[in-house]
């Protein structure tokens, strides 16, 4: 993309000085559409206010009708700055893109075509102002689109038509940006106001768009990488409300990211949208079982002993802190057991030496085939983190000692190789621990009691 596309601003757009008659002359604006613009363009702002507040629907009219009729790349870039300006000086005349007055114009098109066919310049424009005009709709607009009530016999560009063409747009931009610095930025911000749209979060999942925030939610350090982030959670924190985005949700590494942002930042408007997010998670799937492992609840109250001057962030703290309380009660010690395993990062909490955990727990190892001693096993196969290690061999050698089979099925799962490799790590603990469960495999478990760890 040529630069002077690529970093255009609206300021230098603005000084431009369009041909209006020449359009007049040529049919592509009518005399009404000529006397407007004379009286608006190149106006101080109080006096364009004016008459916008005055005559708003019927500049809105003139501005779409040239975006619909005129492809001069310049003339198009100068409308949608002329807009964009009108609706950053006053957000509410959004509303008026809806007027009574503009039934039979299709006010969305230019704006969604514009998304894909002209320049950097032209599609961020074109997706902040199809945003703030979407957002500025009245809600009884939709039932009576759906109710098929329109006064034209032409095609309208439906509301879904625009919601669906945006994420599609949104979503392109996040796999492959059309500009390197602003283009991802610029979509998650389109994509925290539209996600509050119930049709976009099931467009978004749809297209399987939820896997490309996670990569984006990590801690920050400049002023523009903390907003990215901010508007990220808030997408993630708008999701967690729809079922069918929870289970993406799940199958993500999203609760880590989240916690490592949470420890991370300084920033009190981050801290509150992951709280947020993740009390919205808290009674969702296996995402309470996950939080304990990860440290939340000490977290949580680590976070309420500092000075935070917004009063539901610390309401907010307060009840995930009873949350996470309550789903420890409710978990049995296998639940947290397997929780443990399916995160991968194993710690010497007090059941891995609990004999009582053991011999009450040891049958509930055979679920689904064995599914948590596989999982085990093939931790020994991907983790480079020395305690996991050590406490999986340590734990497949409880297994070895407390299940009448323990030794065969051990073998039999191939588990031998892998702790065998494991005897010559360069870590003291997984040494000893990888011994102690050869020995057990070689002894069985008539002597495996007579070896302490």
């Amino acid at each position: 993309m040529p630069t002077d596309q690529a970093e255009l601003s609206s300021d230098q757009v603005l000084r431009r000085d369009i041909p209006w008659e020449t359009y007049m002359t040529t049919k592509l604006i009518t005399g009404t559409g000529l006397q407007l613009l004379r009286r608006y363009d190149k106006k101080p702002e109080n006096y364009k206010a004016q008459l916008l507040d005055d005559d708003g629907p019927a500049y809105i009219h003139v501005f779409v009708s040239i975006l619909r009729d005129i492809f001069k790349e310049e003339t198009v870039e100068y409308v949608l700055a002329l807009i964009d300006e009108m609706l950053s000086a006053n957000p509410k005349r959004a509303r008026q893109f809806h007027d009574k007055s503009l039934t039979d114009e299709d006010t969305y098109e230019p704006f969604l075509r514009l998304l894909w066919k002209g320049n950097w310049f032209i599609q961020e424009k074109s997706c902040k102002i199809l945003s703030l005009i979407v957002s500025g709709r009245p809600k009884s607009q939709d039932s009576a689109l759906a109710n098929g009530a329109s006064n034209s016999a032409k095609k309208i560009t439906t509301i879904n038509d625009v919601l669906k063409g945006q994420v599609e747009w949104l979503c392109t931009q996040l796999r492959n940006p059309s500009h390197p610095i602003r283009g991802i930025p610029s979509a998650i911000n389109c994509l925290a106001t539209l996600l509050k749209e119930p049709v976009v979060r099931s467009s978004f999942v749809q297209a399987d768009g939820v896997k490309l925030l996670i990569p984006l939610i990590s801690p920050a350090s400049t002023q523009q990488s903390i907003q990215l982030l901010y508007e990220t959670c808030l997408c993630v924190w708008l999701l967690s409300y729809y079922e069918p985005a929870i289970e993406y949700l799940a199958t993500s590494r999203l609760l880590p990211r989240l916690i490592e942002v949470v420890k991370g930042s300084t920033k009190e408007k981050v801290v509150r949208v992951v709280i947020l997010t993740l009390k919205n998670l808290l009674h969702k799937g296996t995402f309470g079982a996950q939080m304990v492992p990860l440290g939340l609840p000490q977290l949580v109250q680590n976070l309420k002993g500092q000075a935070w001057s917004d009063e539901d962030l610390l309401e907010s703290l307060n009840q995930l802190e009873e949350g996470l309380k309550d789903n420890i009660k409710q978990l049995s010690s296998f639940d947290k057991y397997k929780q443990e395993v399916l995160l991968g990062h194993l710690d010497w909490s007090p059941m891995h030496k609990d004999p009582i955990f053991w011999r009450d727990n040891i049958t509930n190892f055979e679920e689904h085939d064995f599914q948590i001693l596989r999982v085990l096993i093939t931790i020994l196969d991907t983790s480079s983190d020395p305690r996991t290690l050590g406490v999986a061999c340590y734990d497949l050698s409880q297994f070895v000692q407390y299940h009448p089979a323990g030794r065969i099925i051990v073998t039999d799962l191939k588990a031998k190789e892998r702790v065998m490799k494991l005897m010559n790590h360069e870590n003291a603990e997984v040494t000893k621990n990888a011994l102690l469960c050869i020995q057990r495999l070689f002894l069985g478990a008539k002597y495996a009691s007579f070896l302490q760890p």
